[in-house]
């Protein structure tokens, strides 16, 4: 995971805390709200994704779903902007490391994320 968080600390420029802190929160979503299976495949090719994911704040009571994952990484310190950017960037590394049919099948099962990447 040191590769991911080294290109959004180059690429969205937030501090290295605050971006293990969003793909954290990225990670508890996704296993969360996705298909089991290809969670567990994910987990398995990313090596430090499940610690990532432990250490990620638990949420935050109200909101739910995308919008709620989104609220949690607002409240972690990223602007919206920020929020949209490390997202599509995550998830492009996950294609690049997991690949296409996973993390397809991943956005296509969670309702109202694929139009954020």
């Amino acid at each position: 995971m040191d590769e991911l968080i080294g290109r959004l600390v180059a690429n969205v420029g937030v501090e290295r805390a605050t971006a293990e802190t969003a793909v954290g929160i990225i990670l508890a979503f996704l296993a969360k709200e996705g298909p089991s299976d290809k969670i567990q495949t994910l987990l398995a090719k990313l090596p430090g994704a499940a610690a990532l994911m432990q250490n990620a704040p638990a949420s935050g009571g109200g909101m739910g779903g995308v919008m709620g994952a989104g609220m949690q990484m607002m409240s972690a310190g990223l602007s919206m902007t920020q929020v949209q950017d490390v997202t599509r960037q995550f998830i492009a590394f996950a294609r690049e490391k997991v690949g296409e049919d996973v993390v397809g099948e991943i956005v296509g099962s969670i309702p109202g994320l694929s139009q954020f990447v």
